[in-house]
């Protein structure tokens, strides 16, 4: 006999303890799923962009990788500066907000802070060019991984619109996007709330 996959409910305050086991167990395989629709929506990024740049969001955030895996970044902030701009296509407005829900539950918290944040520290470079506020970070200058956003910023977020730098490709990073998303969902031993590594130091040689 085939088990019903539909719960009874038209209203959720009607479901059932049975109804809610039932979507717990259908939940399961779509969880599974999440590193295969981050890398589709990075691969998208390659077909549908911002226009006006040297390259696409999908090379600017390869780019963005690379830098961090050639400076020895860990996993954490390789797949942070991966998927940093990955919420472009649906929030373009606040993009940084977007990105970093979608990694939260999987990295440490120093590294999800840096992504939330970086739309206002990358201003630095460009808002004055807009009659904007360009030290609008400055808000933040007392929190704790402050100097891990400038650092994110200087060196991998802004530095990475070049059409001529050799980065690595989605292929070689996509082991590293499956590891991420297989941890267990907001673990304690991996959110680390407390915990603040910082960038690795800048290293003068990036080759691989």
């Amino acid at each position: 006999m085939n088990q019903t996959r539909t719960a009874s409910f038209t209203q959720m305050k009607d479901g059932t303890r049975q109804d809610y086991l039932l979507l717990e167990r259908l939940e399961k395989p779509f969880l599974a799923l999440t590193a295969d629709r981050v890398l589709n929506e990075l691969a998208r990024q390659g077909e549908v962009s911002l226009e006006g740049y040297k390259i696409t969001r999908l090379e600017h955030g390869l780019q963005s990788a690379t830098r961090a895996c050639r400076e020895g970044a860990d996993i954490d902030w390789v797949v942070g500066a991966l998927l940093h701009d990955i919420g472009d296509g649906l929030a373009p407005q606040n993009h940084d907000r977007m990105s970093a829900e979608v990694i939260r539950p999987f990295v440490r918290e120093e590294v999800s802070w840096v992504v939330e944040h970086h739309g206002i520290f990358q201003m630095l470079y460009y808002a004055h060019h807009y009659g904007w506020d360009r030290n609008a970070r400055d808000q933040f200058k007392h929190h704790r991984n402050f100097d891990a956003c400038a650092k994110f910023c200087e060196r991998w977020d802004q530095s990475s619109f070049d059409p001529d730098y050799d980065n690595e490709t989605i292929e070689f990073f996509e082991p590293m996007v499956r590891e991420v998303f297989s941890r267990k969902a907001y673990a304690p031993d991996v959110i680390k709330a407390d915990v603040t590594y910082g960038l690795p130091p800048m290293k003068q040689n990036t080759d691989i």
